[in-house]
């Protein structure tokens, strides 16, 4: 997994040919390297956003919100879950839980977690990156 990191840190994604790269460096099939890239959502297989929303949407974020905030990034960008704006400034994300019920509802943006989300800082977050 470290190798992972470092890879899609610099390169932004784990391609295919780097899941071939990584199998033949380790010595094990690529089917194993794709079996985790695929399985975590940390790691991605297209290139994301600068800023990329990676929205909870289990229980506890429900409960206190992630829907909404969910359908107003949408709106905001015009984009939905999985997709990038045309600039590649954003993307967004629904994932599964984030383990950071405490500050419910919560996003992850690349390695960053950002907590009790409402609409003023979903704004603030847009407009700093624009």
């Amino acid at each position: 997994m470290p190798i992972l990191h470092w890879i899609q840190d610099k390169e932004g994604l784990i391609s295919p040919e780097t899941e071939k790269n990584i199998g033949e460096y380790l010595g094990i099939p690529v089917v194993h390297v794709h079996e985790v890239v695929s399985f975590y959502h940390l790691f991605h297989q297209k290139k994301l956003g600068k800023c990329h929303f990676s929205i909870c949407q289990t229980t506890a974020c429900a409960l206190r919100g992630s829907e909404e905030i969910i359908a107003y990034i949408k709106q905001r960008l015009g984009i939905e879950s999985g997709e990038t704006t045309p600039d590649g400034k954003f993307s967004l994300s629904v994932v599964e839980c984030l383990g950071a019920c405490e500050i419910a509802p919560v996003m992850q943006n690349h390695r960053e977690f950002m907590g009790c989300l409402d609409k003023k800082k979903i704004d603030a977050l847009i407009d700093g990156n624009k």
